[in-house]
Order: C-alpha cells, then sequence, then structure tokens
C-alpha cells in the first residue's frame, strides 16, 4: 500500500505539469515494475484498488510496452474491482467512511488523469467511473456530520482522507455538477445498511448494517446497533473512534461493543474481532423497520450477534426521533447475566447526573437533558480517538439494564 500511495502521488506530481529530474523518474520506474510483480491479491479490497490505480498512473506517464502493461493491468483491475466495491447505494463495500472517502479520492485522481491523457482510458470505463463517483459523493454526504467530518464507524479516523468538502470541491473542479445536500427527513442506503435521520436542530446516524463484506472484513469494528447525534451542528453522542492498526490490546479495545454506542451483553463483543484486522462470528442485521412520519422517524432493528451465546440473545434497538427529542430503547431477548448500554459523549459535551437524568451541555451552551428508565445510569471517564495518535479525554454515560429493557430520552 505505501508503495501504491507513493507511486500515485509522484505521479500526480509529474502530471499537474511538474518536472520530475532523470533520478526520480528512473525511481518512479524501478518502483511501478517492483509493484507489477507484487500486487496484494491475498489483501484485495482497498489495497489492491490502490495497486491497480498506481499502476494505471505510471503506464499513462512512461512510454513503451513495460509501460504499456502496466497500464493495461491496472485498467484491466479497476474494470472487476469498481462494481465489486462500490455498491448500488454509493458506498464502498468495506463500510468504513475513512477508507470510502479514499476511495472516492482515487476514482477523482483516475478521472483526473483520463481527462489529461486523452484516449488512455475508455469511454465506457471512464462512465462507469462517474456514475461510481456520483454515487460515492451522495453516500459520503449523507454519512458526514453537520461539523463537515466523517462518521466514526468500523476503522474511521480524521487526518487521513480528504475531509468531504475537500473531496467535494474536487469533483467539481474536475467539471462534476455540484452533488445535492442530503435533505432533512429518512435517508436509507440500503446496500451498505446504513441510515441518516435528520430533523430541524439534529442528524441521526445509524448502523444497522453487516459489518462490512463476508471476504473481507478486516476493518470492522464490533459496532452494530450503535449510532452517533449532532445537535445544533454539534456532536454529541459519538463512536469513540480509531487511533492505532497493528496488534494489541488497545487495537483490540477500540474494536470491541464496549468502545461503542450500543449494547454489550456479558462483556462479549456482538462480533468476534480478534488480532489486528480479524473477525470470526458476526452480528447480522435482522428485522429492519423504518418509518419517516413528518412528526416522529422511527428506525428499529436487532442483531444476530449474541445468538452464539448459551442463553441465544437477541438485541433489539428503536431509535425514535423527533423535532425536539430522542428515544432510544433496547431491548434483550435471551438469558444472560449482565448488560450495559453505552453512550460515549463528544469531548465538548459537559455532563450532569442525578441518578437517572440529568443535563448535557454543548459547546456552544445549548442544554439537553437526559433521562433513562428501567436501568442504571452512571457517567464514567473514557477516551474518544478522533484520528490515529490521538487520545482525548471525554465521558460515557453508561446504563446497566435492571431488566430486559432501558430507553434513554433526550430533550432539548
Amino acid at each position: 500500500m505505501p508503495l501504491s500511495r507513493r507511486i500515485g502521488t509522484w505521479s500526480k506530481w509529474a502530471v499537474g505539469g511538474h518536472r520530475l529530474d532523470e533520478g526520480m523518474r528512473h525511481s518512479l520506474a524501478v518502483q511501478a515494475r517492483f509493484l507489477r510483480g507484487r500486487l496484494e491479491w491475498h489483501l484485495l479490497g482497498n489495497h489492491l484498488f490502490a495497486n491497480a490505480k498506481a499502476l494505471a498512473f505510471a503506464g499513462a506517464l512512461f512510454q513503451g510496452e513495460e509501460a504499456a502493461g502496466w497500464l493495461a493491468k491496472g485498467l484491466e483491475i479497476l474494470a472487476r474491482e469498481v462494481p465489486e466495491q462500490i455498491l448500488p447505494d454509493g458506498g464502498h463495500f468495506e463500510l468504513s467512511p475513512m477508507y470510502h472517502a479514499l476511495i472516492l479520492e482515487d476514482l477523482l485522481d483516475l478521472l483526473n488523469l483520463a481527462a489529461a491523457f486523452p484516449g488512455v482510458v475508455p469511454d465506457a470505463q471512464r462512465g462507469v467511473w462517474r456514475a461510481a463517483v456520483a454515487r460515492m459523493r451522495a453516500w459520503l454526504a449523507a454519512m458526514t456530520h453537520p461539523d463537515g467530518e466523517i462518521a466514526f464507524f468500523n476503522d474511521a479516523a480524521t487526518g487521513i482522507a480528504p475531509p468531504p468538502a475537500a473531496l467535494e470541491a474536487y469533483a467539481v473542479r474536475l467539471g462534476l455538477a455540484p452533488s445535492q445536500a442530503p435533505s432533512d427527513g429518512l435517508t436509507h442506503l440500503a446496500d451498505s445498511g446504513y441510515v441518516r435521520l435528520a430533523g430541524p436542530a439534529s442528524v441521526l446516524l445509524l448502523d444497522v448494517a453487516p459489518v462490512g463484506t463476508d471476504y473481507l472484513p478486516g476493518h470492522a469494528h464490533a459496532d452494530t446497533l450503535s449510532f452517533e447525534l449532532s445537535l445544533h451542528e454539534q456532536r454529541l453522542v459519538v463512536n469513540s473512534g480509531t487511533s492505532v492498526y497493528g496488534t494489541g490490546p488497545e487495537r483490540l479495545r477500540q474494536r470491541s461493543t464496549s468502545a461503542h454506542s450500543t449494547v454489550e451483553v456479558d462483556g462479549e463483543n456482538s462480533s468476534e474481532v480478534w488480532s489486528g484486522f480479524r473477525v470470526a462470528r458476526r452480528a447480522r442485521p435482522l428485522d429492519l423497520h423504518l418509518s419517516g412520519a413528518s412528526d416522529t422517524q422511527s428506525v428499529t432493528c436487532a442483531h444476530s450477534g449474541y445468538r452464539r451465546l448459551p442463553g441465544r440473545v437477541t438485541h433489539h434497538r428503536e431509535w425514535r426521533l423527533g423535532d425536539r427529542s430522542l428515544t432510544v430503547t433496547d431491548r434483550l431477548e435471551g438469558r444472560y447475566d449482565g448488560a450495559v448500554a453505552r453512550f460515549f459523549l463528544h469531548p465538548g459535551v459537559a455532563a450532569e447526573s442525578d441518578g437517572r437524568r440529568g443535563r448535557f451541555t454543548l459547546e456552544g451552551g445549548q442544554t439537553v437533558a437526559w433521562s433513562v428508565e428501567e436501568g442504571a445510569a452512571a457517567l464514567v471517564d473514557t477516551t474518544w480517538h478522533p484520528a490515529f495518535g490521538v487520545s482525548r479525554p471525554t465521558t460515557c454515560l453508561e446504563v446497566d439494564l435492571a431488566g430486559p429493557s432501558c430507553s434513554l430520552t433526550l430533550d432539548w
């Protein structure tokens, strides 16, 4: 992957009108030759996509039989991978908003390449790329908070991919029509499995999705039925984000159910994440129902992840969003010893509690009253990870389920 990114960056620099000296050109050719013999077929997904893009750029930049082979192989892989990786609703099939944005940048770069070298990319393939870009821009807009940054589902952090606004500006510079902002109400990204609910002051993003494509779940977290909420253009409820890769206890913790705004049963993960990029048995969404009524929008869904436990537990969750309120109700079917619903708060939120009720205060000064029914609530210290290498102290509202169900209501 680093080699592919470097080839792409150097090639973009050259295509942009900057001169590569003889030493740089020689190095770039050696790198492309090395990559051609070591494509990441064992990883597939975004790795193979980046390989193909790099070969296409190097093949267009150089002349000769070998360069023509690089270009042909890059375009051949892309012809297969674009329809495979970009879902009909525009989402990237690894279901990470961060990787989605990276792949969108790659496709925009490829359209840029096609414009810079007329005739190099067949018109039909260029049309497929343009259609995929249009869908991906709409998906990214739906999965972006009002603060302009992506939601944190699966492996996701800021500072790796360009922000959504920068990608949109890039698309417009390439002559593509401006993308339409998502409207208020309910937006169902049915193929990837996310839902956006938006009201006068709120944006609610819901994960009712599988953890990723079955054969490539390496960037998945055990975050099924988690959600993020922005109020008055400020984040309130978040998932805890991603600050580390590789292997180790912190990587496992950040991928765990306990690091997300959802329900953990008997201390187990909803999907069996392990090592740095592995998933064994995984949660599947069940019984999704959507209602986009004008006064109250609602979504209900369940998942199968805890059915592997001895008590065969099923987690059901309902979100009911009104103009000035949100109620999240959790219900568990089956036998279990303990369950915790967690609601991670953005570090800019000040939290107060007097037991089962309290108040959140946003950075802008707006207040939100919260109350819990059928559960014991506590505010606990934790961390939020908006970027790699970054850990910020924050607060989590934890609700121990006293019975088979509990609900959290926010009023603003």
